[in-house]
This record gives C-alpha cells, structure tokens and sequence, in this order.
C-alpha cells in the first residue's frame, strides 16, 4: 500500500507545482516518492498501476479544466498521459537492481522521454505538465532557461529528486544528489546575474481584452458583437499614444474578417493609421464548407496590411477531429464540423524596430513552436488566444506559465492577448507584469522591447541537455560493464 500513497503524494505535489498554487520550486522535489515507490513495486503489474496512478491523479487534476468541454474532452487525454506515466514507471522498475548510477541514468534519461513523447505524439502532442516548465518557471531560475530550456530543467529536477531517493537508501551515493543540486545553484545564480534581456527602444503596446458576450455557448450575432467590442475599445485609445494595437484570437470571423468583407478590412486599416501604429488582429476565416483558417493579420501604420500568420497547430478535437470518418459515432464531435487549415511555418513581421514573430492559441506552450519564430529571426512575440471555452479554470494562468518560460528561452519579451484574460505582458526574463482579470473588456497599455542581441544558446541548439539525458540513458542501458546485473551474477558463479 505505501508505494501507492507515495504515488499520490507525489502527483499532489507536482500538481502543486503549476497554477493556480504555482509553488515552482516543489518541482525539484515532487517526483521523488514516486521513484522510491517504484524501487518497491513487487511486480511489473504493480510498477504500471503505480505510474498509471500517478499520472491520473496528476493530469487529471492538472486538466480539471477541460472537464467544463465534457468528460468525452477530460477522460481520453488524462488516460493517455497517464498510460505514459504508466511506461515510466515499467521503465524505473526494469532497473531498479542495477547499480545506483546506471539506475540514476535511466530514470532521468526515461523521463526526459516520456515528457518529449507527450509533447510530440499524438496528433503534434500535448505539453502540459512538464516538470521543466515549472521548475524552470521559479523567480532566479528563469533567468538560466535561455541556456537549457524548459526541458532541460525537468532534467535537473528530476535529477535532484532520483538522487534524493538513492541518499535516502544509501548514503554513499551522495554525488548523485550533490551534484545535481551544485548543477541547480549554478545555473540559477547564473539566470540571475546573466538574466535575458531586450535591449532595443520601448514600444507602446496596448492589447484589447474585448470579451465575449457568451463564453463557452454560442449566441446570436455573437461574432459580431466581439468585433463591436474590440473595435469600441480600440477606439478609445487616443491617437498616437501607442506603436502596436493586438487583438486576441476569435475576435473576428466570417463575416466579420478583413479577407471577405471589404468594410471590416477599410476600418481596420483606418484604425492602424489613426494610431500610426501595428496592428495584430487575430480571427478565422472560412476555408471552405469543411475547412477554415485561424490567422494573425498585421497591418503597418500606414493601414496597408503587412501579412498574415497561419496557425499550424490546430487543437485536437477542438479546431479539427482526427480520424473524423472513424469517430462519427461520437456526437459530442459534431460541435466541430470544420477542420482547420494547417500553416505552413513559422512567420516574422519586419519593422523598423525589429522582427515581430506571431503565434495563436496553444501554440504559446510549445516550446518547439516559440523557437522555431526565433529561429527565423524574430525579437518580439505575440501570443494571440481564446480560452473562452475553459471557465474561470487555471487555463489561462497555465498557458502563461508555459508562454512565458518558452520567451525566456529565446530571451524575447511576450504579449500575451487573450479575448476573455488573462492578458499580460512578459519580459524577456520571464517576469509578469500586470496582467488583467478573467471576463475583464478593458485595454492593457504598457512597453516591451525588441531583442537586438543575438540568439540565446536554446534558440540555437534547442533541447540538447534532454537529448544528452536520452542518451545517457540509453548507454546505461546497453553498454556493457562490470556494473550491470548479469556481469555480478556470472562473476558470482565463476
């Protein structure tokens, strides 16, 4: 029975970790009663249901607010990244009799696994929940993500936790808590002294928070009354006072979009040169009786429209359903006739300033997907999102904390804009600056800046500290040595 409660107490404590608590720093130590409850499990049997545990309770407290879309919404995912957590715990339990290093190697290496498998597959991934992102998210750590990434960090937590558990069996093992945690202070002294900055001019941004008149339904002339809303507030900024203008996804839609209707694009483009200033207005447009576009479109100060932005990203069973002809029997589908249109890549928005680079919705969490804009040449980013569907859930709050560690790794600073809060602006060192409330329509005014330095070491190599993890892993696993298991019992024997 222990190694079951461990698991549970350990699923509330990486919980704890993400918003709404947001207690960061319990990352390092959360995943510890897990791994010492797989080292007892008596079985495979018992080592699957044990990370399967894990991961329900985890994920499925995580992701409580996708229960508001239903159980058909809450249930198929949670299960999914429970059964990952399930693989894992297979995985620490096939090794929990090889000698401490090998056994470190794997648990560390195998999570670093599990967590780039949930955020790939399937269907592009889900990257909720990495232990990264919180770990990396604590106020000094921050700062050091530029070098290792998010990823990285689940890396070094996890680190922390396997060695904690192997002190706690035998304290000869000591280097292996030592050093991670000497790793830890390093880097996090370094975040700190060397934190990520945007050294360009100040740029006046203001984002329209417009609101929805019926968050999670539809309504009559809904579409029309957002676009109102927005343009109302945006109205109401005075001439020349700011130098970029960002409305959120969904604020516009067929018909009310600047690519089919000539009027919505003249009074847009009036707007950007009453302001003098960039304007990122974010909606969907129909593709088609079976297909639609969610774009950014910006237009420049002089009301010409600069280009546009396609998300690439849709959500699962939310902007498109996969294996539709084979899940026609689920009704709950039927909310999602259309299947959106894929981007094709990342985009950058020249100004004289800088390079404004763009991303819709979910995509902010993806670490892959803020790189890949930086990537190309981006110095600013814009994350443009809804989350009206998700309640006074910790969505928001959630999507922030992924966005605003991803921005740091590529050391840019963030507006964050979402059409029913929270919104905010994020500094290239991660911190959050006022932000407004949930279902506020209000106009957030404040400066962030271009980044003119030169890529931070994760824009340019990516995850590379989880890859050398993986594969650490992987050499303890199959490199022969007097360490593993079968070389003891033979000597043994001989």
């Amino acid at each position: 029975m222990a190694p079951y409660i461990a698991a549970l107490a350990s699923a509330v404590l990486l919980w704890s970790a993400f918003p709404p608590l947001d207690i960061g720093v319990v990352a390092f130590v959360a995943p510890a009663p897990l791994l010492w409850a797989l080292r007892r499990a008596e079985s495979a049997t018992a080592a699957l249901a044990i990370g399967f545990l894990f991961g329900l309770v985890f994920f499925g407290a995580l992701l409580s607010f996708i229960f508001v879309l239903g159980a058909v919404a809450w249930i198929p995912l949670t299960v999914w990244l429970a059964a990952t957590s399930a693989a894992y715990g297979l995985l620490v339990w096939i090794f929990r009799l090889w000698p401490p290093t090998r056994w470190f190697l794997v648990a560390v290496g195998g999570w670093a696994l599990i967590e780039w498998v949930r955020a790939t597959f399937p269907f592009g991934g889900f990257p909720w929940g990495s232990v990264g992102a919180a770990a990396g998210g604590v106020p000094g750590v921050i700062g050091s993500v530029q070098w290792v990434g998010a990823s990285g960090w689940t890396v070094l937590a996890v680190a922390v936790a396997a060695g904690l558990v192997l002190v706690v069996e035998d304290r000869a093992t000591w280097r292996l808590l030592v050093d991670p945690v000497v790793v830890v202070v390093m880097l996090t002294t370094a975040g700190v002294l060397f934190a990520p900055s945007a050294d360009g001019d100040p740029l006046r941004v203001a984002v329209v928070q417009g609101g929805s008149p019926c968050p999670r339904v539809h309504c009559q002339n809904e579409k029309m009354l957002i676009y109102q809303s927005h343009l109302d507030l945006t109205r109401s900024i005075p001439d020349g006072s700011v130098d970029l203008i960002v409305w959120p996804e969904n604020s516009l839609g067929s018909p009310f979009e600047p690519n089919g209707n000539p009027d919505v694009d003249a009074v847009l483009s009036a707007e950007a040169s009453r302001l003098t200033a960039y304007f990122v207005v974010s909606g969907t447009r129909s593709g088609g009786p079976e297909h639609f576009y969610n774009v950014n479109t910006v237009y420049a100060p002089n009301g010409s429209r600069l280009g546009e932005y396609q998300k690439r990203h849709p959500v699962p069973f939310g902007e498109y359903v996969p294996l539709r002809g084979a899940l026609d029997f689920i009704s709950q589908l039927d909310a999602v006739p259309r299947d959106m249109i894929r981007g094709d890549g990342p985009v950058i928005f020249e100004t004289p300033r800088g390079a404004l680079g763009t991303v819709i919705s979910f995509e902010g969490a993806f670490a892959r997907i803020i790189r890949s804009e930086a990537q190309i040449g981006s110095q600013l980013l814009v994350v443009a999102t809804n989350e009206a569907s998700f309640g006074t859930g910790a969505a928001s709050d959630q999507l922030i904390g992924l966005a605003r560690v991803n921005a740091a790794a590529v050391g840019q600073e963030l507006v964050h804009a979402a059409i029913t809060g929270k919104s905010t602006l994020i500094s290239a060192s991660g911190e959050i600056g006022e932000s407004t409330e949930l279902f506020e329509e209000l106009v957030l005014q404040g400066q962030v800046r271009f980044r003119n330095a030169g890529p931070t070491l994760y824009t340019r190599l990516g995850d590379w500290l989880a890859i050398v993890a993986m594969a650490g892993a992987l050499a303890a696993a199959l490199v022969p040595g007097e360490g593993r298991p079968e070389r003891r019992q033979a000597a043994q024997r001989s």
